[in-house]
């Protein structure tokens, strides 16, 4: 038993290094500082999960924007983060997404199965589908027209809590990070699409 707790630790040291060594490639005080600037706001809520909201402008018609959003079975193409579509299907309008996600924070597969739903005023809407390792996940864009008609105007939101061991704070900095590298490679994305498109 004494061995097995020794052992125990050992992982929980080893996963923290891990994820230290990935979260902190600057010095602590640059990595808080950024916390306060700007695009991407993340906090840690009193029901236990990460909740994230950011401002966006896309220079590129909302009609782009929403294609690769819902093109489902494309999504790891939108992340740095390692991850796999399993499966995608679609029924009466809802996508329900299979995916398999890779995290240095986090050793081995996590399964996140959703249901997303796109609706007429703008919405992009993806709940958990139950099953998989995470406790919650709601992720919402709302996209409208910019001052012109290659410019779309973003408001994000993201609610995701999973079963892990990792500090909050951790997993918090990791959001922040993973969203910022996301929304700059939908940006790429979409300016190249609506260049092709001209």
């Amino acid at each position: 038993m004494r061995s097995s707790g020794r052992n125990t630790g050992y992982r929980l040291v080893h996963i923290a290094v891990l994820g230290l060594a990935v979260l902190l490639p600057i010095c602590p005080l640059q990595l808080f500082a950024a916390l306060d600037s700007g695009e991407v706001d993340v906090t840690t809520g009193a029901d236990g999960a990460i909740h994230a909201k950011a401002h966006l402008l896309f220079s590129a018609a909302p009609e782009i924007i929403s294609a690769l959003l819902t093109d489902y079975a494309h999504w790891p193409d939108l992340f740095e983060v390692r991850m796999r579509v399993a499966s995608v299907t679609m029924q009466h309008g809802v996508a329900t997404t299979d995916l398999r996600i890779e995290h240095a924070l986090m050793p081995g597969e996590r399964r996140l199965i959703t249901e997303s739903r796109q609706f007429p005023d703008g919405r992009i809407v993806t709940d958990l589908a139950g099953g998989g390792d995470f406790k919650r996940y709601h992720r919402e864009w709302r996209l409208g027209a910019g001052a012109t008609p290659n410019q779309t105007v973003a408001d994000f939101e993201l609610i995701v809590a999973i079963d892990t061991m990792v500090p909050d704070w951790m997993i918090a900095l990791a959001t922040r990070r993973e969203l910022e590298s996301h929304f700059r490679i939908v940006k790429e994305k979409a300016a190249r699409r609506a260049t092709q498109e001209r």
